[in-house]
This record gives structure tokens, C-alpha cells and sequence, in this order.
């Protein structure tokens, strides 16, 4: 381990990792002594344990204000979608996990694919700031975003507001689909979230160490082991290689 690295990503003695608590099927729980327990807080420590230092959990409630940290010295590393409105500010890896996106729409809904969905006079709703959210800002020509501050409170403006379509992660609309009789869920995804770990763009060193360290984690094996461990096969996909 190079020193350039070791200073780059533990100036401060530690790996501080910032953890996306938003993000249920990468923090699926709590360990005994209170940290974030998961797939991402497994990808950090890792990180930590390969550098031969501790690693303290910085968590934060959606992705976006993990983002809005960086370059704060608030944390070292962070493990959130990888999106390029973020890598302005943060030096991302390949990712190692994907999740699928798509749309829930009600029973009475004439939208049957993806594509009908981005149409003149269709409400989208989506919750602020997260990366579909952003990949969505980008590539929606005709319909309408209608942003809720987070996953639950979209779900409710979107039934309550009667909006046509809610964006989101493909596991998490599994659970919101089962409060919408009749809804469904449409096939096929308008996006893959990918999900990356992260330093300030000053960092080359820290930056080329973790892109190799998350390249060897999936094909390792190290990455499928973990989305064993917690439970959440079926809903995260190991990355392909970067």
C-alpha cells in the first residue's frame, strides 16, 4: 500500500465512510454496537481492513446530502449512486452493484412500457435527488417531473395526487405496488443504477487504488458474497467489469 494512498484515503488515522441510510438494500440493518450493517458498510470496512486502518461509518439520510459533503472533509470515501452530476465533484469507481429502475402506474393506466411513459401530459413522480432522479432530469423530454422529498412521501403524493407514474427502484416499487390495488409495474428498466464508491477528485492515488480494489471484489467473488450474506440476491446485481 502506497503512502500516497494511505494519506489520500486515512489523513485522519481512520477511513471515514459516508453511508447512504436511504438506500435499503445496501444498509439492510444495524449492527450490535449501532452501525450501519449491509452490503455497503461490508464494502467499506474492506476497504478499511486492505488499508490497515479502522473504519468509522459517516451516515447520511438520501444520497443527495451525502454528495453535498464532498470536498468537506467531511468524509474519505463514499458508496452512492454514480451519477454525472456527483463526478463534478467526486472521483468515482466503476460500480459494483446495479439496480434496476422503472415505474409503477395505477390499474387504470394506458401506459403499458417504458416508453410511453416520457409523453406530453404524463406526471412523474420521483424522489428529489436521487440518482434516477438525475438520470431522468437528463433524458425526460415530454413528460413532467414532480419531485417528492423522499420514498415514502413520493409514494403518498404520487396515490394521494393521482400522478401517472412513480420512478424508482425495482425492489423497493415490489413493496409500494402492494398499496396501490390493481397497480402494476412495468417490465424492463429506463435505467440500472450503479452503485460506486467515491473520493474527492483531488485524490488520484485514492482514486486509481479503489477502481482496482473494486474490480478485484467482483471478480473475486467478494462482491457476490456479500449480497449472499444480507439477503438481497435477486434484487442487487454484481456490476459487470468496469
Amino acid at each position: 500500500m502506497s503512502q500516497a494512498v494511505t494519506a489520500e484515503l486515512a489523513p485522519h488515522g481512520v477511513l471515514r465512510a459516508a453511508i447512504n441510510m436511504g438506500n435499503f438494500l445496501l444498509v439492510t440493518g444495524r449492527s450490535p454496537s449501532g452501525d450501519p450493517d449491509g452490503v455497503s458498510p461490508d464494502m467499506a470496512k474492506a476497504i478499511a481492513d486492505r488499508l490497515g486502518v479502522p473504519v468509522k461509518y459517516v451516515p447520511y439520510a438520501r444520497p443527495g446530502e451525502l454528495a453535498d459533503a464532498a470536498g468537506t472533509d467531511a468524509w474519505d470515501i463514499g458508496l452512492i449512486g454514480a451519477e454525472p452530476a456527483r463526478a463534478e465533484k467526486i472521483a468515482f469507481t466503476p460500480a459494483y452493484v446495479e439496480i434496476e429502475a422503472t415505474y409503477l402506474v395505477p390499474a387504470d393506466s394506458s401506459l403499458q412500457n417504458i416508453a410511453d411513459v416520457d409523453r406530453a401530459g404524463v406526471r412523474i413522480a420521483v424522489t428529489a435527488r436521487s440518482a434516477y432522479d438525475l438520470w431522468l432530469e437528463r433524458n425526460i423530454q415530454h413528460a413532467t417531473l414532480v419531485r417528492g422529498p423522499n420514498g415514502p412521501a413520493t409514494l403518498e403524493m404520487f396515490i394521494n395526487d393521482k400522478l401517472d407514474a412513480l420512478a424508482g427502484l425495482r425492489p423497493g416499487l415490489l413493496n409500494d405496488v402492494k398499496k396501490l390495488p390493481g397497480g402494476r409495474i412495468l417490465d424492463g428498466q429506463f435505467t440500472a443504477v450503479q452503485q460506486a464508491i467515491g473520493t474527492a477528485r483531488k485524490n488520484t492515488a485514492a482514486a486509481a487504488f479503489l477502481r482496482d480494489f473494486v474490480e478485484e471484489a467482483k471478480k473475486s467473488g467478494v462482491v457476490a458474497r456479500l449480497i449472499d450474506k444480507h439477503g438481497v440476491r435477486g434484487r442487487l446485481s454484481v456490476a459487470p467489469p468496469g
